[in-house]
């Protein structure tokens, strides 16, 4: 029986990434990514349940703007975002990107 609670594929990126949270604006890298959500590995705070808004910037350079909520924090490594909020734009880019088209 595997441990695997996501239900979309995720891949290993390495795209640079400002966040703004409740304790104001960071930067890190999104180091992998669905089209339901990412990792974002950044020593800036949050708090489970928080919702952040995410720039990503793309291969193109082109800076690309999400919001989700915070799932899980991994101490002095990060956070697991999920992408609870997109509109079908969101969504055909984060879909391009996972599948190697972005």
């Amino acid at each position: 029986m595997s441990d695997e609670r996501r239900a979309d594929e995720r891949i290993g990126v390495n795209l640079a990434t400002k966040w703004h949270g409740v304790t104001g604006i960071h930067e890190g890298r999104v180091e992998d990514l669905s089209i339901s959500g990412c990792f974002v590995n950044t020593m800036g705070a949050v708090d489970v349940g928080e919702i952040v808004s995410l720039l990503i910037q793309l291969p193109s350079g082109r800076w690309f703007s999400l919001r989700g909520k915070v799932m899980f924090v991994h101490q002095l490594t990060g956070f697991s975002l999920s992408f609870s909020i997109l509109d079908d734009r969101e969504r055909e880019v984060l879909r391009q990107l996972v599948s190697g088209e972005g």
